[in-house]
């Protein structure tokens, strides 16, 4: 689908990058002929993930650095532009959640989400757009969820900030548009990564529990997601601004038409002619 060095030239900038689909939207990035900045808060996995970036060729700056504090932002962007002098490309990706009812989520922990998710979105949208804008060119990706818009029991914080995140990509995806930046969002159903196994679906039973949800019958993968990336930061995607893609498998449209449908062709069948 792509061309060797689609992305050669551009400098791009992942936040969360030090584990799971950050890591993995990073290397395809670089793969695809990108610089790269990693920010997360842990530099050892940022590290770790830079000496891969360089295996494959290209260059890699480690930015420590916690979105949810604007000024940690502010210096990341500016850490980007000093060692490159431009930033072409960033992605949003550093999330945190807590899986609980609702009625026990403390007041703590829905700040903190909503302080990495939206704000810190925010942070990076507002700094990158600016050096983009003052250039007149730049893409920035928001990895933000299904359930932005359907919601989910026990993922209030979350649901609630990926749902800004929505608004505000459609937001500067019309603003900044014709100042020569994309803005656009990809929203991943279920990823099969080492963190949803522990946490989501640690058991066989628990696994073919939730794809019975999936209409395409498997888990999505962290290449699915930074594919996904790669193509909107590209010439490819160069005509899409305040769009979010979703990448579910087609979960979010509901399995259970599917399998009502299956259940009266079988009903159908069996009645006399």
């Amino acid at each position: 689908m792509f061309r060797d060095g689609i992305m050669k030239g551009q400098v791009a900038c992942v936040t969360g990058s030090g584990t799971g689909i950050g890591r993995v939207i990073a290397l395809e990035l670089a793969r695809w002929g990108a610089d790269l900045v990693l920010a997360a808060r842990k530099a050892d996995r940022l590290e770790a993930v830079a000496a891969e970036v360089r295996t494959l060729g290209r260059r890699a700056l480690v930015v420590p650095t916690n979105v949810s504090e604007h000024a940690q932002v502010k210096a990341m962007v500016g850490a980007a532009l000093a060692e490159y002098g431009k930033l072409d490309l960033l992605v949003n990706n550093a999330a945190a959640n807590f899986i609980r009812p609702t009625r026990l989520m403390s007041a703590v922990r829905w700040k903190t989400v909503i302080d990495i998710v939206l704000n810190g979105t925010f942070f990076g949208c507002l700094e990158a757009g600016k050096a983009m804008l003052a250039r007149g060119s730049g893409s920035i990706v928001n990895i933000v969820a299904a359930y932005a818009w359907t919601g989910a029991p026990g993922l209030a914080a979350s649901a609630s900030a990926k749902a800004g995140v929505v608004t505000l990509t459609k937001t500067l995806g019309a603003e900044w548009a014709s100042g020569g930046v994309r803005v656009n969002a990809i929203a991943p159903g279920l990823i099969d990564t080492p963190q949803t196994r522990e946490r989501l679906w640690p058991s066989p039973e628990m696994a073919a529990r939730v794809l019975s949800s999936v209409p395409m019958g498997r888990f999505g993968s962290e290449l699915d997601v930074a594919n996904l990336t790669v193509f909107l930061a590209s010439p490819l995607g160069a005509y899409i601004s305040g769009e979010t893609v979703t990448a579910d498998g087609g979960q979010h449209l509901g399995k259970g038409a599917l399998d009502m449908l299956g259940e009266l062709k079988t009903v159908r069948k069996g009645r006399p002619a």
